[in-house]
């Protein structure tokens, strides 16, 4: 199947509008992994948003040892490399926090979220190429947002300016990758993802799954079960197996 190039430009629309803002305290980092790991993003475009998917899983924003390294939504290294089969040079941002930087591939620790996501997926779909004929995964937000303690701010958490002005960005291009992949559901991961999709979108199915995030006290207990269950209930999968 050929690239599906409108996706693209819209990725490169996104990340210029996003390039223009700024940000203040407490945020004093910012990481754009599509520009610094445009090779490995449009590596996924290309090779898993291509078509109709009639389920868009949408995250918030990139953790710091998933996309922040790898440039794939909720991109855990093994994932990425071993069951997506991708594998790109990751270039360094202009800024980094010192213990948050960016070794892309080379990244030893284990993004969570990501393994507990693409594990449901792997284990219900065996391959990715059967996962991405009917699914696909991309993040509200590109960027991550880091304190000067190294600590993660999510984007809902920027003050009311800032939060307007990455969310005007963010629903453009929610809508405009809506309008290509024409999927019948799109599923938040977690409730913030879930309520931007109900706030921008109309004509098409929004459910939400439970976050994978550790840092969620209920996910630490059979996540994928619960995850899958919620799917099944839904409609979105024939069983919750």
């Amino acid at each position: 199947m050929s690239p599906t190039p409108s996706i693209e430009r819209s990725a490169l629309r996104l990340r210029k509008a996003l390039d223009s803002l700024t940000f203040a305290e407490p945020v004093s980092y910012v990481y754009n992994p599509l520009e610094y790991a445009w090779a490995a993003h449009r590596e996924y475009l290309r090779r898993y948003a291509t078509g109709r998917k009639r389920v868009l899983f949408l995250g918030m924003n990139p953790g710091p040892f998933g996309m922040v390294q790898t440039g794939v939504p909720f991109g855990e290294i093994t994932a990425v490399r071993d069951w997506l089969q991708i594998l790109a040079a990751v270039e360094q941002p202009a800024q980094q926090h010192p213990k948050r930087l960016v070794t892309g591939f080379a990244c030893a620790r284990s993004e969570v979220s990501g393994k507990r996501l693409w594990g449901l997926f792997g284990s219900r779909f065996h391959t990715a190429d059967r996962f991405f004929a009917e699914h696909t995964v991309l993040n509200y937000c590109p960027l991550a947002f880091v304190e000067a303690s190294g600590r993660n701010r999510t984007p809902e958490k920027l003050p009311a300016a800032e939060r307007t002005a990455v969310f005007a960005a963010c629903d453009e291009h929610l809508s405009e990758v809506v309008r290509i992949l024409d999927p019948e559901w799109v599923i938040g991961v977690g409730d913030f993802a879930a309520a931007r999709a109900e706030r921008v979108l109309d004509d098409v199915k929004v459910g939400r799954i439970l976050h994978p995030s550790p840092a969620n006290p209920g996910a630490n207990r059979d996540w994928a079960g619960q995850a899958a269950t919620q799917l099944y209930e839904l409609g979105v999968w024939e069983d919750a197996a």
